[in-house]
């Protein structure tokens, strides 16, 4: 009887140490924290990580302190939705995340109907906004705006009439390079199109079949792993046509991988440089401080999780329907500057621009005549 009462008084307090303290408030993370992306996660890890330390060290939310919930999904839509799964039922008020597309528009559907309001840094595909889920938001641009302004670029500035497009197969990738194809329009010739493998490592057949199209510009849509050994085999073979690729390619990993010669007058469409951005200077010098360099979307993640706090503050409460009834109609102030979002959950100004990888780093090249594109709503 003793030993029964002794196991009993064990569980009870097995079941107490599982149990979330009552002044915590939960939010969880998702993203690529391990594999060839880690890179990325861990960026956008630290940016909400330095939004929290800042919440808490001033007394945190709703009288409790603000706890993260991280998860490593690693690329993978079906981890993603067992994550999602998880994380619901380990009751967060909110989730930042995920990190790709192919990982966030599954995952939302979990989120959706548990009433949970997810705000994205990176995720671009238009789809993620496009299905009409209240809870759904993205602090970045969609890939139709992304797809134009290189169309834009390439007809107006390269006057390139000759064009390979290529891309990962993955839900961001192929999104990517179909908008671009979408907006180049009969203005272009797409001479050769098709698509890797995400995770491969040797692309010379395709290369070499890319080569015999003769293109003035080859496109990639994708992330810098694979970004970085298409440039550098190309040279490898020969090919010495210049690249162009998206946000996923633009971080020092890229360089790093194709090597700086290589590297060398890739084009890149991605959001302004934030050094330039009077509102992002603050979080830049803590970022360094803290962390190093800001990865390309470490910016994204610290807004995201600031405005996914301040939404829960101001409408007092973790109630997920109140919350993302009050991220729908309020504007927002940013690292990134002003941010307001659209009934479907997209930001209302997203501009993109042009970079241009050189000596060894990246550096704005290209800006659209008309700025900005609005919303696609």
């Amino acid at each position: 009887m003793f030993r029964k009462l002794l196991l009993s008084l064990f569980s009870v307090l097995v079941l107490l140490g599982c149990t979330r303290e009552p002044d915590t408030l939960r939010i969880g993370v998702a993203g690529p924290m391990t594999g060839d992306q880690a890179k990325m996660g861990m960026d956008f890890r630290n940016g909400v990580t330095l939004a929290m330390e800042e919440w808490n060290s001033q007394g945190g939310l709703l009288d409790k302190k603000i706890e993260l919930l991280i998860e490593d999904d690693q690329r993978d839509h079906k981890q993603a939705v067992s994550i999602a799964n998880k994380l619901v039922n380990q009751e967060i008020a909110g989730i930042i995340g995920h990190l790709n597309s192919s990982c966030s528009i599954p995952a939302s559907d979990i989120y959706d109907r548990a009433g949970i309001p997810m705000i994205t840094p990176a995720s671009t595909n238009p789809q993620f906004t496009d299905r009409g889920y209240a809870g759904v938001f993205r602090v970045c641009g969609r890939d139709d705006q992304q797809g134009r302004v290189g169309a834009e670029f390439i007809i107006s500035k390269l006057k390139t009439k000759r064009i390979a497009v290529i891309h990962d197969k993955t839900t961001y990738g192929q999104g990517l390079a179909d908008e671009l194809k979408k907006f180049l329009g009969d203005m272009a010739e797409v001479v050769y199109y098709g698509g890797i493998i995400q995770g491969d490592k040797d692309f010379k057949t395709v290369l070499t079949a890319i080569k015999n199209a003769q293109p003035e510009l080859v496109f990639f849509g994708g992330i810098y792993t694979e970004a970085g050994l298409l440039v550098k085999q190309a040279k490898e073979i020969g090919l010495k046509t210049p690249f162009m690729s998206g946000d996923g390619v633009i971080d020092p990993k890229f360089i790093e991988i194709a090597g700086d010669k290589a590297a060398e007058g890739t084009y890149l469409t991605f959001s302004p440089d934030p050094v330039n951005i009077p509102s992002a200077k603050m979080f830049i010098d803590k970022y360094l401080q803290r962390f190093g360099v800001p990865g390309p979307y470490s910016i994204y993640a610290y807004d995201a999780m600031n405005i996914l706090l301040t939404a829960i503050e101001n409408a007092e409460t973790t109630d997920g329907k109140k919350v993302i009834a009050y991220l729908h109609i309020n504007e927002f102030s940013g690292a990134l500057g002003k941010i307001k979002f659209d009934a479907k959950g997209d930001v209302t100004d997203a501009p993109y621009v042009v970079w241009i990888t050189k000596d060894g780093t990246f550096a704005e090249y290209w800006k659209p005549p008309v700025k900005a594109f609005a919303s696609q709503s």
